[in-house]
Formats: C-alpha cells, structure tokens, sequence
C-alpha cells in the first residue's frame, strides 16, 4: 500500500529551508498554516478537569459535545442540524484520508477532488484502492459518475470562497446521480472579504441533508491542532454509517479532548481573538507582498495568501527563501499551481513583522 502513496510534498522544501535558516534574523515560515497562539485557558481548564478518565471513551461523543457542535453549527453557520447526526473525529486531516474507506470506496471508484486541493483528498482515495480525478467545476467530470465529491471553501490553498448559488448546483448535480457530496469546511470561520457558505445551510440544500456531509475542525478557529479535534455532520445514514465502522475500528477521541471541545465549541470570545490576530498579519503580509511586485488572487478566506509573480513557483520559492521567508510552492496542490505559491498567516507577529521587514529591503 505504501508505494501507492505519493512522496511527503513538504520534504521537497528540505533544502529552501535549509537556505531560509541562514537568515542572520532566523527564518520566517509560511510554508504551513500551523497554530503559533496559545491555546484558549478555558480549553486547557475543561482537558484538565477531564484528566481522570479511567473508562473507554463514546465514539460517537458525549451527548454534551454533540450538542455543543449543534449549538456552533446554528449560532455562527446557520446550519440546523441534528446532534444525532454529528461524529466526533479525532482530527480532521485523519477523516479525510479514511472517509472513501469508510464510505466503502476501493477499486474501481472514482473519487472527485478539485483541481487545486489539499493533497490529503487524494491520499484517501488512493489508501482505499480508489482513482481520484481532479476535476473544476462539474463540467470537468464529463460522463464520469464518481462515488464521492470533496469540495473545499475557503479553499486550501487558494482561499476562494463558493457562494450558496454554485454550491447548489453542485448538490443538486450530485443528488441527481447518488453521489455523496463532502465539503470541507474546516476555515469556516475565517472569511475576509466573503462569508463562507456551509453547503448544509437551508438555502443550499433545502433543508435535507441527504447524500451531504460537511467536515469542520477546531484547529485553526481555537489553536487545537494538538487535540486533534474535530466533527463530521451531515446525513444521519451516512453518519451512523461512519459511526459504526469506526466503533469496529477504534477511531475514538479521548474524552478530555471531548470535553474541551465541548466547551471550545460553546465559546466565541476566543475565537473573535483569533481572528483579530489573523486579520492583522494578513493585511501587514498582503500589503508587503504586493508592494514586493506580488500578485494575491482569490485569497477571500482560510489562513493563506495565493501569490504570484508569473514565474515558476520553484523560483519564487527559491527567491523568497534567500530572503530568509519559507513559502509552499503551488504545484504541492495540483499542476494549476505552478505559477502561485502560498503564503500562510499563522506565524507570530515577531517573524510576521520580520518578513515585512524583509520583503521592504
């Protein structure tokens, strides 16, 4: 199985890096969107107050967490879902790279990824004996009938946000044929000059989130990447579909991380915070990249910058990383990519403001 996999994309950077380090200032690293801010203090209180946990954890989630997930979905998406119908996952990155096998994709199935995408999409396809096919938009598909469509607003890598009228069309396209629909939704909360449309909204589905499931994780919008918290929602068939195999397969989340996403879930204090920080390094990086001769397309959303000078993104990333600034080059998601690399904004205001610095020299 593991020859079918391709390469580790960022181990190709090894030597950027390398180069980027000699920076007398020290390197600036945007090449991941990593969380670099502290984990909200009532996040950690909730972990700890939970510690003593001797029993097995629910997989599907204690009846509190489901409902909290609930809450969010209503409070900040206007989603009306069922809290029957939300599973715990033990990060989001891991639901990705398993859900064509837990759906029953293998050989033979198609599973349909968009032409810039998050190289996990095509992992999980791939881990589960599957062909994945990189498509834009639905009249990319042609005849092709695929098992499952991942869709993905804001977009990792490009930021783009899909607005409720192209979103509908897409469900309407994929209930016409029986295809589950899958939209990873895990930036949802981070729109900058649009607002992130859930494809489980009422004015999207109609109220019927039958063949849907939409992902969402807390890492981004709380600082959790270390918990690995997050939730899969959707059709309530699919879900308890999903609930079931990983009953089998032990795809548990601890219940400390259950019980401080419950409370991380109920809070939006801490994650207006998080936003604040975010849209202060966006507009200070945004502002010095362009001035650098840089072009920002899409960008409307998510933790990065898609930037472009129209040259080979190789060159850009070799250019930037003498400036000491590690960036990812477009091509690690998908060929459209070789002319755009991607800038995250999740690096402290300390090395934010260095690479201002630096991209002004």
């Amino acid at each position: 199985m593991i020859k079918t996999l391709p390469d580790f994309p960022w181990d190709l950077l090894a030597p950027y890096k390398h180069q980027a380090q000699q920076h007398p200032d020290g390197i600036v690293d945007l090449s991941i969107g990593t969380p670099v801010d502290p984990t909200p203090q009532l996040v950690r209180r909730a972990l700890a107050e939970a510690a003593d946990a001797p029993g097995y954890p629910a997989t599907y989630g204690t009846p509190a967490l489901r409902e909290a997930a609930a809450g969010w979905l209503a409070r900040r998406l206007g989603v009306a879902a069922d809290p029957a119908a939300i599973l715990p996952v033990i990060g989001t990155k891991e639901l990705v790279a398993w859900l064509p096998t837990l759906l029953g994709a293998g050989a033979g199935d198609t599973v349909a990824i968009p032409g810039l995408a998050y190289p996990t999409y095509d992992v999980g396809a791939r881990l589960a004996g599957a062909t994945s096919l990189t498509v834009d938009g639905l009249l990319g598909l042609g005849p092709e009938t695929p098992k499952i469509i991942w869709i993905n607003s804001p977009s990792n890598p490009t930021g783009q946000v899909l607005p409720a009228e192209h979103l509908r069309k897409v469900v309407g396209w994929a209930r016409e044929r029986g295809v589950i629909l899958v939209s990873d939704e895990c930036y949802a909360e981070l729109g900058w000059e649009a607002e992130p449309v859930s494809v489980l909204r009422s004015d999207v589905c109609g109220d019927d989130h039958t063949g849907l499931l939409a992902v969402h994780s807390l890492s981004k919008r709380s600082n959790l990447a270390g918990y690995r918290a997050g939730f899969v929602a959707g059709d309530p068939v699919l879900v308890k579909e999903l609930l079931e195999v990983r009953k089998h397969a032990g795809m548990i989340m601890p219940a400390p991380v259950q019980a401080a996403m419950t409370v991380a879930l109920e809070d939006d204090e801490h994650v207006e915070e998080q936003r604040a920080r975010y849209a202060r390094r966006r507009e200070s990086l945004r502002t010095a990249f362009e001035a650098h001769g840089f072009r920002v397309d899409h960008s409307e959303g998510g933790l990065y910058l898609w930037l472009t000078r129209d040259e080979p993104c190789w060159d850009t990333v070799k250019t930037l990383s003498e400036l000491g600034i590690l960036v990812a080059p477009g091509e690690f998601y998908g060929a459209q990519g070789a002319r755009h690399v991607r800038a995250a904004f999740t690096a402290t205001d300390e090395r934010v403001a260095a690479a201002v610095t630096r991209l002004a020299g």
